[in-house]
Order: C-alpha cells, then sequence, then structure tokens
C-alpha cells in the first residue's frame, strides 16, 4: 500500500519552538579581580541567545531544503553553545533527509543524553526508527510519549505511529492511531490526508471524502494529496470536482508523477 506522506518537515510536525528559557541573576560585587557572576550569567545568556538565533536560520535553510547551509549554520550555533539540544535533535532530522542514517542516529541519541525522556527529540527518534525498518522500536518510543499527559502536541506522535503502523501493513492500528490523533487535533492535515487515503483503499469514498476536503482547506497542497482528492471525486462520479482539483494539479505541480498520471488517465496505480 501506498503511504500517503507530506514532506517531512510538515508531516511528522518535527519543527522547533526555541524556548530559550533564560533567568536573570543577582548582581555580585568583584573579588579579588574576578568577573562578577551577573556579568558571567550575562555572557552566557548572551552567547545562548546567538546560538538559538543560528539554530533558527538553520531550521529555516532546512524547510528551503538547504540542507548544508542548515548543517553549516547548526555547527556554528554548537561551537557557540555545545549543550544546544535541540540543535542535536535538528541535525539529527537534516541527516536522516540525507540518508545519513548514522550520523542522524548518532544526533538524536546524543539529544537524549543531555535530555533523557524529551517527547519532542523521542518523537524524532521514534520516526527515524520506523523509517529504517525498526518499526516496533519505534512504536515503543512512540506509544510512550502518546501515553504522556505532559507531551503538549500528541497529534504529531499520533500521526508518526499510524504511518509506522502502515509501514508493517496494520491498516487495523493504523486508522486506530490516526482517529485518536483527530481527537488531538481534528483539522491536521496530515492525520485527516492519511485517514482518507485508507477509507479510499477500502472503497468507503463518502467517507474519504469528507476528510480530504479537511485538507484542501488549506493553501499548502502537495501533489498526492490533490491527487487523492481527485480519485476520490472521480469514484464518486463528480467531474466537476475532478476539472477543478485537477486544474490545481496542473498549476501546481505540473512535473509531478501524479500529474502525469492524471493525463494518461491511471487513477488506479
Amino acid at each position: 500500500m501506498k503511504i500517503l506522506q507530506m514532506r517531512h518537515r510538515l508531516l511528522t510536525g518535527m519543527l522547533l519552538v526555541l524556548a530559550l528559557g533564560l533567568s536573570a541573576c543577582a548582581t555580585t560585587k568583584r573579588l579579588d579581580g574576578e568577573q562578577p557572576e551577573a556579568n558571567v550569567s550575562s555572557e552566557k545568556t548572551e552567547a545562548r541567545k546567538r546560538a538559538s538565533i543560528r539554530m533558527q536560520l538553520a531550521i529555516d535553510y532546512y524547510q528551503q531544503g538547504q540542507q548544508k547551509v542548515a548543517l553549516e549554520e547548526l555547527r556554528q550555533a554548537l561551537l557557540i553553545s555545545p549543550d544546544l539540544i535541540d540543535a542535536y535533535s535538528v541535525r539529527g532530522l537534516i541527516y536522516m533527509d540525507m540518508g545519513e542514517k548514522q550520523l542522524a542516529e548518532d544526533n538524536f541519541l546524543h539529544a537524549l543524553k543531555l535530555s533523557p525522556g524529551n517527547p519532542d527529540i523521542e518523537n524524532n527518534y521514534g520516526w527515524f526508527l520506523c523509517l529504517n525498518g525498526r518499526e516496533k522500536q519505534g512504536l515503543a518510543y512512540l506509544d510512550k510519549i502518546i501515553k504522556d499527559p505532559a507531551y503538549t502536541t500528541p497529534g504529531k506522535a499520533l500521526n508518526n505511529a499510524g504511518l509506522c503502523s502502515l509501514r508493517l501493513k496494520d491498516v487495523v492500528n493504523a486508522e486506530r492511531y490516526f482517529l485518536q490523533g483527530l481527537r488531538e487535533d481534528p483539522a491536521n492535515p496530515a492525520i485527516n490526508a492519511n485517514l482518507a487515503k485508507i477509507l479510499y483503499d477500502r472503497g468507503e469514498y463518502t467517507q474519504a471524502r469528507f476528510y480530504i476536503n479537511r485538507v484542501l482547506k488549506f493553501d499548502v497542497l502537495a501533489a498526492d494529496v490533490l491527487w487523492l482528492a481527485i480519485k476520490i471525486e472521480k469514484k464518486l462520479g463528480d467531474e466537476a470536482a475532478v476539472s477543478g482539483l485537477s486544474t490545481q494539479l496542473r498549476r501546481r505541480h505540473p512535473n509531478s508523477k501524479e500529474f502525469a498520471q492524471f493525463q494518461r488517465g491511471v487513477f488506479n496505480e
């Protein structure tokens, strides 16, 4: 079964929000020519700010597909602040996209060593394991954070767990994860699209339309999402909808394999 996936950085929702967690310290007097504690703390605070700015630049470049530039920004960030935990996790994601499996895993594990039990990092590492033939290990990480009441974005882990289950051809559990994910985050486009794909494959076209229509409300639509919507409407016999969606597919993704399939009239590949 082909698994419907948006770009990894959108599907898994793995983009990081920078939280500096900076605190002020009391001023102390200079003793024997030593630098005041407040000044030392201020220097560390400024260094961490500069490192975090570098990391945000890295995330921006990563989103734009400029992986090598993103890696250089992360290298600079870690030179400034070697304990910047999220930088290792982001670097793991980039290496994962580049197919550098060992480097990706090394960075995820180092991030977890610095911050054991961090649910955002465990989500990233769990998805990495799922993508690299270690689905059961990946699901163990994902299930752990799904059950963590302190984890504020369980929809991400639930979507990843659903996709991981599909890789094991476990459609029943995949659907369960996606439905649970929608209870947590009803508007999540990736979960809605993935559930629509399951329903389409099962021949439940009206239900599939319900979920894919939620995705179509978003302006940024991947080629596979539009193609799935076209196939659903084709099955339901709505040629006007097929025409409108195919126009979008041609305009947004003229060189995609999905548009090539539409042009050939191949709706069942």
